[in-house]
């Protein structure tokens, strides 16, 4: 297998669970053994729906912008501004809120790839 370059405007998927403009640039599908990262540009007010990677770890490098990060799980809001990274382990239960007044400019994903997340947003169709 050889080297590639993806674009982030040339995505195979979005996934709206995300944010209106979640675009999926590597996965499985693109020849990624392991890796998952999205592109994520998240408006004033938008959060993401709630939820959990089984067998992933999550991580976002927030490229601009702040929001608060929600661990569901032991009831923590954390505040977050570019730039930094953020990472929830394995099992957490989670969700981002461009609740700052700006929007968040992140890229990142669940790594492993999380393949309950990806047959949600259609990926397993693209795969046959």
């Amino acid at each position: 297998m050889a080297i590639h370059v993806f674009h982030r405007d040339e995505p195979d998927l979005m996934m709206p669970m995300i944010a209106r403009d979640a675009r999926l640039v590597v996965w499985p599908g693109k020849g990624s053994q392991n890796a998952n990262m999205n592109y994520v540009d998240m408006q004033p007010g938008e959060r993401n729906i709630p939820h959990v990677h089984t067998g992933s770890e999550d991580t976002l490098y927030v490229v601009s912008g702040s929001g608060t990060i929600e661990d569901l799980d032991n009831g923590l809001d954390l505040v977050f501004e570019a730039p930094c990274a953020v990472h929830v382990p394995v099992g957490v239960w989670h969700a981002v809120r461009a609740d700052q007044g700006s929007r968040i400019e992140s890229v990142g994903g669940p790594s492993p790839a999380d393949w309950n997340m990806l047959i949600k947003v259609g990926a397993y169709e693209l795969l046959k």
